[in-house]
C-alpha cells in the first residue's frame, strides 16, 4: 500500500471534516434529520461533479499545473463523494428503522434511482485502487464509465426528492455543460488525429 502524499494528508482531512461536524451536531440535536440528508446528499453530488469536471477542464487547459494535480487527486474526490453518499444512506436507514418501510419506499421511482446510483457507486469505490486497475485491465475503464449512469441516476433522485428544485437544476446544468464540452473537445482531438494520419 502506497504511503499518502503530503497533499493527500491535507486533502483527506478537509474532505472528512464536514461530515464529522455534521455527525456531532446531529448527535447533539443541533441539526435535524432533514438537514443531514440535504447536506450529505447535496455534497455527494457536488463532489461527483468536481471529479467529473477534471477531464473537460484538463482538455480546456492542458498545460495548467492545477489540472495535473486535479487529475492525480480525482480518485480521492470520487471516493469522498461515495463516502458522503454512504453517510446520506446511513442517515436514511437509521431514521426509518423498519425494513418493510425501507423496501416499500425503495420501489418508488424517487428512491429507486437513489438506490441504483448508490449500488453503482459501491462498485466504483471498491475498484478505485491500483490493485483493481491491474486486475481488471481494460475492463476497469469500462466499469468506471458507469459513473455517468450513476450521475444521471443521482440527479434524477435529487430532482424527484428536492423541496427546492433550483439547486438541483443548476448543478445538473453545470455538469451537462462540462460534459458537452468534454465530448466536443474529445471529438475535435480525434478528428485532428485522423486528419494528421491521412496527411502522413
Amino acid at each position: 500500500m502506497k504511503r499518502p502524499t503530503p497533499d493527500q494528508l491535507v486533502l483527506w482531512p478537509l474532505l472528512a471534516a464536514p461530515p464529522a461536524v455534521v455527525l456531532v451536531l446531529y448527535a447533539r440535536d443541533a441539526m435535524s434529520y432533514g438537514q443531514v440528508l440535504h447536506f450529505t446528499g447535496d455534497w455527494s453530488v457536488r463532489l461527483l461533479i468536481l471529479a467529473l469536471a477534471v477531464t473537460p477542464l484538463r482538455l480546456m487547459f492542458p498545460r495548467a499545473p492545477a489540472m495535473r494535480w486535479a487529475l492525480r487527486r480525482r480518485r480521492d474526490v470520487g471516493v469522498a463523494a461515495f463516502g458522503y453518499a454512504a453517510f446520506h444512506l446511513a442517515a436514511y436507514l437509521a431514521h426509518k428503522m423498519s425494513p418493510a418501510l425501507i423496501l416499500q419506499e425503495g420501489k418508488e421511482a424517487d428512491l429507486a434511482t437513489g438506490w441504483l446510483a448508490f449500488l453503482i457507486f459501491c462498485a466504483l469505490a471498491a475498484t478505485s485502487n491500483d490493485a483493481a486497475v491491474r486486475a481488471l485491465k481494460r475492463n476497469w475503464k469500462r466499469l468506471h464509465r458507469m459513473v455517468y449512469v450513476a450521475a444521471v441516476l443521482a440527479f434524477a433522485h435529487w430532482l424527484m426528492t428536492a423541496f427546492e428544485l433550483r439547486d438541483a437544476v443548476v448543478h445538473a446544468g453545470v455538469l451537462a455543460t462540462l460534459e458537452a464540452a468534454r465530448i466536443l473537445l474529445q471529438l475535435k482531438a480525434r478528428l485532428a488525429t485522423a486528419s494528421a494520419s491521412r496527411s502522413s
